[in-house]
Parts: structure tokens; C-alpha cells; sequence
């Protein structure tokens, strides 16, 4: 009999239940289900998802590990607020590192690195015919994340990583512009990148890196100015 002891079989449950709680909240979070400076009431949530709080806990911690929620000085809890203040600088991160990434993906490539990122690619757009806004989100990700991996360059990685991670909101922002049904030029962009890199042409993969960033970062300016404008009370 290989049973696990009651206290391995809680803590299997337990991890269980953190990973359906972070699940559930960052989905909602990310699809801004819950507002940016909305609060997290730990209670509510224990209630809801018939569970201690515990679990709740170690999600939230997850959670704000990731930037999505924030602790206050008073120990409660809320959604992390989006600064469009500082949202440029955000951009010129996150432009640098889609050109830099992709640059290096296309002179350190392998065919194994190749073929992961095609995969990542069929997946981005299954999710896109699915107008799967999440699971565009998600691929999208993988798919840059796949091209830092094949520039060989950890540290890149590791921050490009950590900008498409807290850019999620944003790019959240973007598939709602166009409710969802994203335009087919913007998934050929896609396309065009891999062929770049596939032809280890360095100036066109880095030319078709900054036209892919500068077209998010257009769209989402353009979007957040028509709000704006919108709110303007005379």
C-alpha cells in the first residue's frame, strides 16, 4: 500500500486549493473582472470558495509575487492599481526587450529552439480563432517567452519575462480595443518574426520586433486617450 499519512493527503489538498484560488483570482484579475484598487476581502473569499483561509492566504501571497495584488500598511489587501503616470517607461521596457530578444533569437537560434516557438505560435492562434481573450494573453506570452529562450541570454529572459508578466493588464486592454477578435495582420506579425528569426536575418527580426511593439503600445495609448476623453465632465 503506498497511502499517503493525513498529514501528506492535507497538504495535497491544500496545494490543490491554492492553486484553484491564485487560478480563479488572476483570471479575474487579469480580465479585469476585479478593478485595479478594488479590496480582497480574505472572508468573502474563504466563504466563496468553501475553504480556510489558509489557502487564501498563500494564493494572495502568490498573487502579489506577481504584482496583481497589493498589501497595504494596515495588512489589507487590493487589487494593484495600473499607473499610467509611469505607463511609458513601461513601454520603453518592454519595446527594448521585444527588439533585444528577438535580435538574439535570430543569431542563436537551434531547431529545437525553432520548433518551440512554432509551437508556441499554433497555439497563440487557437486561441485567437477561439477569441480566447485570456488565452491569448497566456500564448502570447509563451510565444515571446519561447523567442528570449532561443537568445540564449538568461538575463533578458528573466526581465522580458518579468514585463509581458506584469503587462498582462494591459495587453488585456488591447484585445477589449478590438472586442476580442484580433485583426489577422497582427497574428501574421507573428509569422513574419519567426521567419526572421528562422533566416537569422538580425536587422529585419529586430525591424519587425520594434513595428510589433510600437503597433501594441499605438493602440493602447489610443485607447486609453478615447477614455479620457469620455470622463471629461463641462
Amino acid at each position: 500500500m503506498n497511502d499517503l499519512d493525513p498529514s501528506q493527503k492535507t497538504d495535497r489538498k491544500r496545494g490543490s486549493g491554492v492553486k484553484h484560488v491564485y487560478d480563479v483570482l488572476r483570471d479575474e484579475i487579469i480580465d479585469l473582472v476585479l478593478d485595479p484598487g478594488s479590496p480582497i476581502d480574505e472572508i468573502a473569499l474563504a466563504d466563496r470558495f468553501e475553504m480556510s483561509r489558509t489557502p487564501i492566504r498563500e494564493a494572495l501571497v502568490r498573487l502579489a509575487g506577481e504584482g496583481l495584488v497589493t498589501t497595504l500598511p494596515n495588512r489589507s489587501t487590493v487589487v494593484s492599481n495600473i499607473n499610467f503616470l509611469t505607463l511609458h517607461t513601461f513601454f520603453d521596457a518592454l519595446t527594448l526587450m521585444y527588439r533585444v530578444t528577438t535580435r538574439l533569437a535570430a543569431e542563436y537560434h537551434t531547431p529545437q529552439d525553432l520548433e518551440g516557438i512554432r509551437a508556441r505560435q499554433a497555439e497563440f492562434v487557437q486561441a485567437v480563432q477561439g477569441k480566447d481573450a485570456l488565452g491569448m494573453i497566456a500564448t502570447n506570452r509563451d510565444f515571446h517567452a519561447a523567442i528570449a529562450v532561443a537568445g540564449q541570454n538568461s538575463y533578458y529572459e528573466g526581465l522580458f519575462l518579468r514585463l509581458l508578466d506584469e503587462g498582462r493588464r494591459i495587453l488585456r486592454m488591447y484585445y477589449q480595443s478590438y472586442h476580442d477578435q484580433l485583426p489577422p495582420r497582427y497574428v501574421a506579425e507573428h509569422e513574419d518574426m519567426i521567419a526572421a528569426i528562422a533566416a537569422r536575418d538580425i536587422s529585419l527580426a529586430d525591424r519587425l520586433a520594434l513595428d510589433h511593439a510600437n503597433q501594441i503600445v499605438t493602440q493602447i495609448q489610443r485607447l486609453i486617450a478615447s477614455d479620457r476623453r469620455q470622463h471629461i465632465a463641462l
